[in-house]
This record gives C-alpha cells, structure tokens and sequence, in this order.
C-alpha cells in the first residue's frame, strides 16, 4: 500500500463553543489529485490552513510521507514539502516570470558579487525555462513583468512556482485554493491540463474549489464536507453528481455511520 504524501487523523478545530472541524480524517497519495469540496461553511478553508501549517488543530494528528509532523506555521510545512498556492497567488507585479519563480530562492552570481548578494538573473532565466519545459508549460517570455500577464497566465506562475519547489527528489504536496476562480473557459483548461501534468510527476495535490466540472476534469477522489465533518469519500471516477450535490448541500445523508 503506497503511504499517503499527507495524512490527517481525527483533527478538530474549535473556536470557543464552535466546533469547525469535527473528527476529519483525510490522505492524498502521491501522485493523487484530491478534490476538496463542500459549501460556504463547511470547513474546507479551515482544513486547508491546518494542511498549510496557518492554523494549529485543537486535536489530531498530521503525517508527511509516514513521519508524523507538527506545523507553527507554513513555514514549517514548507519546510515538510507542503506548498500552498492562494487565491491571491502572492505574485510580484512589477517583476518578471523568471523572478516570480525564484523567489526566496534566487541563484547568486559567483564569486564576489555573490557574496554582495548580486543575483544572477541569466542563470534563473535558464533554470525557469528549465522547469517550466518540464511541466509542459507554455506561457510569455520569462523577461515578461506579471502585470502584464492574463488571468491564466499569472495562475500557471503561481502553480509552476509551487511545483518546482515541492517536486524535488521527495515528491511534495501542493494545496490549491479556488485555482480556476474567474478564469475565463479557454484558460481554465490549460489549468487542468498543468495539475494534472504535475499529478503525473508525482506531486500530490488537494484542490479546494466549489468548481464541480472541474473536479470531474482532474481529481481521482472527491472528500465532501458538510459543517466541518466529512461525508463522502469517494472515487471521482462513477460518483453520481446528484449524490455529490446532496452532501454538499447537507440534502444526502452522510456515507459514514454516525
């Protein structure tokens, strides 16, 4: 059996009186994409930001590969091969592609300038070209600022940036939240077409989006969840659209016995 990439165990999130999360198991295999879905409320912003290191659990437990973890903040589970990509993309306008995707990862010219912190921006030029290649990504020219990139071209820089950094020689996880929102149809399927290019390489990823057709399109699995229990777990792959509606909606009982 392939050992999960992430792994939650009974994880709960309470806020005062409020229970958020209630008993939430949930995996993603390498090489798995994982839908994460469920309406306003539900819990799913929440479990991702316990995925992403931004909230700690009242309870539970959390596994990177097999080896159990504690995250403080996303920069502990960035360090675990966990990347989350935002809504917001957390992109440098003013900058080009190629320095987009090195960030906080710049190659330093040699000798010393390096030592003055020079950057080389030849070598990050070839290495972007490099990955981007990789991923059987096509987009503007890696001298091109991002305010002047589409909608869909700024979402593949955010997504090709997490990917090179967690598809390292142990495949990492990515955690997507919303990545098609106000995409146009043409651009939301180049977005399909590059999760599930990284999906191939290995890379497990969770997508939290309320985009049906889209987790028809790219995941292996839907997990629903419905005021912060999960209520489905299922193969994507046969899963009757009305059923998957109804948990979502709370109008279909849960899969799992009370």
């Amino acid at each position: 059996m392939t050992t999960p990439a992430l792994e939650l165990s009974g994880i709960e999130m309470h806020y005062g009186f409020v229970r958020a999360l209630d008993g939430i198991d949930f995996h993603v295999k390498p090489g798995e994409v994982v839908g994460l879905l469920g309406d306003n409320g539900a819990g799913k912003s929440t479990l991702l930001k316990v995925m992403s290191g931004a909230h700690q659990p009242s309870h539970g437990s959390i596994r990177v590969q097999g080896q159990a973890q504690t995250f403080s903040a996303p920069r502990d589970a960035a360090a675990a091969g966990i990347q989350m990509v935002y809504q917001d993309l957390s992109l440098v306008d003013a900058q080009d592609i190629a320095t987009n995707l090195n960030l906080g990862q710049e190659t330093l010219r040699k000798g010393a300038l390096g030592w003055l912190g020079f950057v080389d921006r030849k070598a990050m030029r070839r290495s972007s070209e490099r990955e981007l290649d990789r991923l059987g990504v096509r987009t503007a020219p890696m001298t091109r600022p991002v305010e002047m990139l589409s909608g869909g071209q700024r979402q593949v820089v955010a997504l090709a940036r997490s990917a090179i950094r967690v598809n390292g020689e142990s495949q990492g996880v990515l955690l997507l939240d919303e990545p098609t929102a106000a995409l146009g149809y043409e651009q939301t399927k180049n977005v399909e077409g590059l999760i599930r290019r990284m999906a191939d390489q290995g890379i497990a990823i969770v997508v939290v989006t309320h985009d049906l057709p889209l987790c028809y399109e790219v995941a292996d699995r839907l997990v629903i969840l419905n005021r912060g229990r999960k209520v489905a777990d299922l193969p994507t792959a046969g899963a009757d659209r009305d059923h998957v509606v109804g948990w979502i909606t709370g109008s279909r009982p849960s899969m799992f016995a009370a």
